[in-house]
């Protein structure tokens, strides 16, 4: 679903998660630490947002077959309404 301005809810939610993700990494590089410390903290950083990114893709992938489950009953649902109708006028 679009909102006023043309962009859709995943594209707002995808700019916002990205937007997230290079301000994160930009406060760990430019935090005042040891290198080591720095790198743990990046790889920790990553190994969550891999996770939550996982999550999201399984997420969406389910909401994706509800979606098209519903779609496919309701072309079903409309092709035998359109045959029964057809049936109507030729007998």
């Amino acid at each position: 679903m679009k909102d006023e301005s043309g962009y859709g809810a995943g594209s707002v939610f995808l700019s916002f998660l990205l937007g997230g993700i290079v301000g994160a990494g930009a406060a760990l590089l430019l935090a005042p630490q040891s290198g080591r410390e720095t790198r743990q903290k990046i790889r920790e950083f990553a190994d969550e947002i891999k996770d939550k990114v996982g999550d999201s893709v399984e997420k969406g992938k389910d909401f994706f077959e509800e979606r098209k489950t519903v779609l496919s009953a309701a072309i079903e649902a409309g092709q035998k309404a359109y045959e029964n109708e057809k049936k109507k006028f030729k007998g």
